[in-house]
């Protein structure tokens, strides 16, 4: 087989190794140069210049990525803050409301206190832990007994007035009939002119019952009833409410007055049990008369 021979019109010219070695002297004579002077500085902005656009090109599906990825952490930064400021929001309406509430717990205390401290009897402060879900019975049960010097027969109060009296006692809860409740009776007296009668609860209206009047009684809507003392559980000058109406019985020839009672259990948490000299004789004689 023949070569193919090559025509060579022109002499052959340098080897590829001179002409690497004449490509390092002019990269180091260069480099030497730019290091030295700025002599290249127009030539390396033109340059720069001229293929800016390939980079942009090059740079380009980089950018898209970040753009896209921005955008993304952007709208879950956002989702993220509106949730924090929704969960916060919250937080401060239920702190509101619970200060509100503490507020207004805060302003009962205070006159419950101011009440004792006219009276000059010794209380004890009780919260409701819960009512017994009973239409028949109107009772509370409260956080403290026996243990914290509370007895049978003691009156609860708030700022309005008798609340009720405690019936049953544990040494750590105490049970408390409502004053319209139908266990619960009340020596009273009409401030306009000292009548002393006794008022009852169980009427179905939720009010109380100032029972068997006589037909002369002098006793009239708007009077207002305040505790007599008399009997020792009740001390004297407990507000109890005001006479809405007056019935009378023609074939019995009695009275019957009806009273709204100016205490609102319904209302508070807060309580004072009043701690009556009859009711601690009463526990004392109880603790004597113990088997020893």
């Amino acid at each position: 087989m023949q070569r193919n021979a090559t025509l060579r019109l022109f002499k052959r010219g340098p080897t590829p190794e001179f002409r690497l070695l004449v490509v390092v002297l002019l990269s180091l004579v260069l480099l030497f140069v730019d290091a030295r002077w700025s002599v290249l500085d127009p030539f390396r902005r033109v340059v720069s210049v001229a293929i800016y656009p390939f980079q942009r090109v090059a740079m380009a599906p980089r950018d898209v990525i970040e753009l896209v990825d921005n955008w993304m952490n952007a709208a879950t930064l956002a989702r993220t803050e509106k949730e924090a400021l929704q969960r916060q929001r919250i937080e401060l309406a239920q702190l509101a409301s619970h200060s509100a509430q503490l507020a207004t717990e805060n302003q009962q205390l205070r006159r419950l206190l101011s009440v004792t401290e006219l009276g000059q009897q010794r209380s004890i402060a009780v919260e409701v832990l819960y009512e017994p879900a009973n239409a028949f019975n109107h009772h509370l049960i409260f956080n403290k007994g026996s243990t914290s010097g509370i007895a049978p027969g003691m009156p609860v109060i708030d700022e309005g007035g008798v609340v009720g009296q405690v019936i049953r006692v544990t040494p750590f809860t105490s049970e408390a009939a409502l004053l319209t409740d139908d266990k619960v009776s009340v020596p009273v007296q009409v401030v306009r002119n000292g009548l002393r009668l006794i008022a009852f609860g169980g009427n179905p209206e939720g009010k109380v019952e100032v029972r068997y009047l006589m037909a002369n009684a002098d006793i009239q809507p708007g009077d207002t009833l305040v505790t007599s003392g008399i009997g020792g559980l009740f001390p004297a000058g407990l507000a109890v409410g005001r006479i809405d109406e007056v019935k009378h019985d023609t074939v019995s020839g009695f009275a019957v007055a009806l009273v709204t009672p100016s205490s609102h259990p319904e209302r508070y948490r807060h309580f004072l049990v009043l701690s009556t000299e009859a009711a601690r004789a009463a526990v004392n004689a109880e603790g004597d008369d113990a088997p020893k």
